[in-house]
């Protein structure tokens, strides 16, 4: 892996997961992926669960805010999402949540890095940004 923040870690999470237990994914898919902390660039979730004290908490533990991403942008990405969850797709109309997170915050030329890997009521994946700046998201 390159030097600098070029990662989006994805993250999936049921109500009641803790932020520590969201901590721990992201710094496990890390780990899995043989990336360094401070290439991560951002985390990101499904908008309606971006204001949560617990995924807000994890991202301020590696110095990041939470990016939403909206329904429509998750769709965007679903032909790119590798993992299948039915109760995901009835739920979100996506097969894995964290996957399409991490791709449409890293844009239309991000790939995954590190597919969906889950710990507990969390998931999380990892996907190449290759531009550093910001992207708008949904």
């Amino acid at each position: 892996m390159s030097a600098g923040p070029s990662l989006v870690a994805g993250v999936g999470f049921r109500r009641g997961a803790g932020s520590d237990e969201i901590a721990a994914i992201i710094s496990l898919a890390l780990v899995e992926a043989g990336a360094e902390r401070g290439q991560l660039a951002a985390i990101a979730t499904a908008e309606d669960r971006a204001g949560e004290p617990a995924i807000r908490e994890a991202a301020g533990a590696f110095g990041l805010t939470v990016e939403g991403i909206s329904p429509e942008a998750l769709a965007a990405c679903d032909d790119r999402v590798p993992t299948r969850s039915a109760r995901i797709e009835a739920l979100r109309g996506v097969g894995s949540l964290c996957e399409a997170a991490a791709l449409a915050s890293a844009g239309s030329d991000g790939r995954l890095v590190l597919p969906r890997i889950a710990r507990g009521s969390v998931t999380c994946a990892l996907a190449f940004r290759t531009e550093t700046r910001h992207r708008p998201v949904g």
